[in-house]
C-alpha cells in the first residue's frame, strides 16, 4: 500500500535490494521468503518482533531517492511480493518518464511526494476511509495483530504493550495485544513462534503479583489453565487496561449487548502529540467518568467533560478548602483533597447565576455559583476560568432548553391537573424542578388495573399508627434525631445542594429518623437526579411490564403477602399493588437478574417511604 513518505537514514541495514532504477528502489527484508536467511534471518526476524518493527507484516518496500541525495523516502510497502510488484510497475509506466523532464531535484522530490499524497487521498475518497486520530505506528500495529491472530477488521486493537510470556519455565519476550474482546501474545525467537489468544468473557481472575523471581507480574487464570505475564515497563497502565476490558466483557455478557465506541469524543488537535489510539481514548474517558458518577452517585449516563483544581470557600467553617470541581453535561461537583472534609453536588438544572468576581491577591480568579434554595458558592484559584464558564454556560443553555421541552410536554399531557409538590411533612427538597416530580403525578397515570386504588403518598404516611404505645423512648429518641438534622440543615444547607461533610456521614450512620427517611434516602442515594434525569421512566416501564408473565413474576406473586405482612400498608390490596409494580417493573428492565428472594424486602423498605416512583428507584440502586 501507499504510505506518506517518511526519511529513511540506512537504506540496505537488514534489507535487500531486488530491483532498482535512478529514482526508485524495491526491497525486501532479510530473512523473509524461501530459506529464511539462515542464521541472519532468524536474527533479524527476532529483532522485528522485539522492536516492533512493522517490516515483519509488509516485508516489502519501495524507496525514492534522487540520484545526488544521501537521503531515501519509503513511499511504499507490501505484505507480499505480488502487491509491491504493482506498485513498483505503476511508477516505471507512470512516474518514471515524467521524472526527467525535471531539472532540479528539489522539485522531483516534492513533485513525487505530492504525487503518492494524491494517490493515497483518492484511495480513501473511494473507498470511504474515514480520517481518524490513530497513529500511523498504531494502524500499522493494527495490521500487524489482525495479521498474526487472524482477527477481523471488526475486532478492534485498543493498545499494546512489551513484555514477556512464561510458558513453562522459560520466558517468551514479546508482545500483548488487547483488543475489544480479546488478550493475545506473539513473541518469535530464533525461528520458534509462540501464540496465545484468550477471550475476556473465559478469564476468571485477573491480578497484579510480585514476586522475588518476578517483581511485577500479571496473572491471567481461565477454567482450564494460567498464564503468566512480566517485565512490563508500566504495568500499572496495562493491568488497569486489561481489567477494564475484562469487565465490559462481563457486563455484555449480563446485558446481550456489543461494544460501541463513544464518537462524541473531540477530536485532538494537530499538534497534540497522539500517545494513545483513539479507541484508549475512549475507554480512558470511560473510567474516568465511571469514577465520576460512583464518587457523586450520579446517573449511569452522565459523562465528565473536565476537572480542575481550585477552592471552595464554605461558610460553615469559614475557610477555603483546596479540592477539585468535575464539571459535567447536567451537573458540577466538588470534592476536598483531603478525603470527606466537604463534597458538593450542583445540578445545573438548579443553577440561577454564573458570574466572574473580580480577582485579588487574596481571591484570585474566583467564579460564583448561585441556586434557585438562594444558596451560593464561591470557587477561586481557577488555572483556565474564562474557558470554565463558557462551558458550563453551554451546558446550562442545554438544560435549559431541556427543562424547558419537558415542561411543554408535561403541560400538553397534564394541563387540568395540579402539581402536588409539598408532602403532608414538607419536602426536604426544597425550590427544585423535581419536586414536581416526586409527586408522582398520580392522577395522571393509571399504571395498574383501574379496579386497584393508588397511593396519592407515602404508605408509611398513610398508615402511621399513633398508639399510645408509641410514645416512648424509642419516640423520643426519634425526636432527637430529626432535631439534630434540622440543626445539620440550618448550618450545612438543605437539599440536593448542602454541603456534604463527616457530620453529615456520622448522621447517617446513626440513623436517619423515620419522618425524614423518603426524602434523605432519595437524596443520598442518588435516586433524586435519576428521577430529574429520566421523567417518566418508571412510568413507562410499569406500562411495558404490565400482563408480561414470566418465572420472575410467579415468584413475585408467591412473595406478595409475605412481605411485612404485620404492616397495616401490606395487608390490603393497595399496598400488595404497590409492591407487584415496583418488583415486575425491575425484573422488566433486567431481565438476566428478574427477582430473588430478599428483594421484596428491600422493595417494601424503599416503597413505605416514598411514592411509587422514588420507591422504584431508590429500590433500584439498593439492589
Amino acid at each position: 500500500m501507499w504510505i506518506s513518505p517518511e526519511d529513511v537514514l540506512l537504506a540496505g541495514a537488514l534489507w535487500i535490494t531486488e530491483r532498482a532504477n535512478p529514482y526508485f528502489i524495491l526491497q525486501k527484508r532479510k530473512g523473509h521468503g524461501e530459506g529464511g536467511g539462515g542464521l541472519a534471518g532468524l536474527l533479524v526476524g527476532t529483532l522485528d518482533v522485539v522492536l516492533d518493527s512493522s517490516a515483519r507484516v509488509a516485508p516489502y518496500r519501495i524507496l525514492y531517492q534522487t540520484p545526488d541525495s544521501l537521503v531515501y523516502w519509503t513511499i511504499a510497502h507490501g505484505s507480499s511480493r505480488k502487491e509491491i510488484t504493482e506498485h513498483w510497475e505503476w511508477l516505471e509506466h507512470n512516474l518514471l518518464q515524467t521524472l526527467s523532464i525535471f531539472e532540479n531535484e528539489n522539485d522531483i522530490t516534492t513533485f513525487v511526494k505530492g504525487k503518492v499524497q494524491g494517490i493515497i487521498a483518492e484511495y480513501n475518497k473511494n473507498h470511504d476511509v474515514k480520517e481518524d486520530d490513530d497513529t500511523d505506528k498504531f494502524k500499522e500495529a493494527s495490521a500487524k495483530f489482525r495479521k498474526l491472530f487472524g482477527m477481523p477488521d471488526e475486532e478492534k486493537l485498543v493498545n499494546y504493550y512489551s513484555c514477556s510470556y512464561w510458558k513453562g519455565k522459560v520466558p517468551r519476550q514479546g508482545w500483548l495485544y488487547l483488543s475489544i474482546n480479546h488478550l493475545c501474545f506473539y513473541s518469535y525467537l530464533l525461528g520458534k513462534e509462540a501464540k496465545l489468544v484468550v477471550r475476556w468473557a473465559e478469564i476468571t481472575q485477573l491480578e497484579k503479583s510480585a514476586t522475588l523471581l518476578l517483581p511485577d507480574a500479571i496473572k491471567v487464570n481461565t477454567r482450564v489453565e494460567e498464564y503468566v505475564f512480566s517485565v512490563f515497563l508500566n504495568i500499572g497502565e496495562t493491568f488497569k487496561l486489561a481489567e477494564q476490558l475484562a469487565n465490559i466483557a462481563m457486563r455484555q455478557l449480563l446485558d446481550n449487548k456489543g461494544f460501541e465506541q463513544d464518537r462524541s469524543l473531540p477530536k485532538l488537535k494537530k499538534k497534540s502529540p497522539k500517545k494513545v489510539s483513539a479507541l484508549k481514548r475512549d475507554l480512558d474517558a470511560r473510567a474516568k467518568s465511571e469514577r465520576y458518577r460512583t464518587l457523586f452517585r450520579l446517573p449511569k449516563d452522565e459523562k465528565l467533560d473536565g476537572h480542575t483544581d481550585c477552592t471552595l470557600w464554605t461558610p460553615f467553617n469559614k475557610m477555603h478548602i483546596l479540592g477539585q470541581m468535575f464539571v459535567s453535561t447536567n451537573y458540577i461537583c466538588f470534592t476536598s483533597k483531603e478525603e470527606t472534609l466537604c463534597s458538593l453536588i450542583i445540578p445545573l438544572r438548579e443553577v440561577t447565576i454564573v458570574e466572574k468576581a473580580d480577582s485579588s491577591s487574596v481571591l484570585p480568579s474566583p467564579l460564583s455559583i448561585s441556586t434557585k434554595n438562594r444558596m451560593t458558592f464561591l470557587f477561586a484559584n481557577l488555572k483556565d476560568r474564562d474557558f470554565l464558564v463558557q462551558r458550563i454556560s453551554d451546558f446550562l443553555q442545554q438544560t435549559t432548553s431541556k427543562i424547558y421541552l419537558e415542561r411543554e410536554l408535561t403541560s400538553s399531557l397534564n394541563s387540568s391537573d395540579d402539581e402536588q409538590v409539598y408532602s403532608q411533612h414538607g419536602s426536604l427538597l426544597s425550590s427544585s424542578p423535581q419536586n414536581s416530580l416526586c409527586s408522582e403525578g398520580e392522577r395522571s397515570f393509571n399504571l395498574n388495573d383501574s379496579s386497584v386504588p393508588t397511593a396519592t403518598q407515602a404508605l408509611m404516611t398513610m398508615y402511621r399508627r399513633r398508639s399510645p404505645e408509641e410514645f416512648n423512648p424509642k419516640l423520643a429518641k426519634e425526636f432527637l434525631k430529626e432535631q439534630a438534622w434540622k440543626n445539620h440543615f440550618a448550618e450545612y444547607g438543605q437539599g440536593v445542594c448542602m454541603y456534604r461533610t463527616e457530620k453529615t456521614k456520622d448522621l447517617v450512620l446513626k440513623g436517619i429518623p423515620e419522618s425524614m427517611r423518603g426524602e434523605l434516602w432519595l437524596l443520598f442515594s442518588g435516586a433524586i437526579n435519576e428521577m430529574a434525569t429520566h421523567p417518566g421512566y418508571y412510568e413507562d416501564l410499569v406500562e411495558k411490564s404490565m400482563g408480561k408473565y414470566n418465572l420472575a413474576t410467579e415468584e413475585i406473586e408467591r412473595d406478595l403477602h409475605r412481605s411485612l405482612p404485620e404492616h397495616p400498608a401490606f395487608q390490603n390490596e393497595m399496598g400488595i399493588a404497590a409492591l407487584r409494580r415496583v418488583l415486575t417493573a425491575y425484573a422488566f428492565r433486567n431481565p438476566n437478574i428478574g427477582y430473588c428472594q430478599a428483594m421484596n424486602i428491600v422493595t417494601v423498605c424503599a416503597a413505605a417511604l416514598r411514592q411509587r416512583r422514588g420507591g422504584f428507584l431508590a429500590a433500584g440502586g439498593a439492589l
